[in-house]
């Protein structure tokens, strides 16, 4: 069966890498959890604030698992 997943962060100034990294280590895991026989696409989109300036990110995995 083919799901899809997003998930959400924020982004602040000077900690981007952190964030980033913290992300990449949750969807990791939440995959190895979900038991994911396949990845076929991460999509990646930013959020923005009142002023244009980028206050977030969104992740989205489709994947898929076995059917049980």
């Amino acid at each position: 069966m083919i799901k899809v997943t997003t998930f959400a962060t924020p982004i602040k100034i000077f900690a981007t890498q952190r964030e980033l990294k913290e992300l990449d280590e949750h969807v990791s895991a939440f995959l190895n959890e979900a038991h994911a026989a396949k990845v076929f696409s991460v999509s990646d989109t930013t959020t923005a604030g009142e002023n244009g300036e980028t206050i977030g990110l969104i992740r989205t995995v489709a994947y898929s698992v076995d059917d049980d």
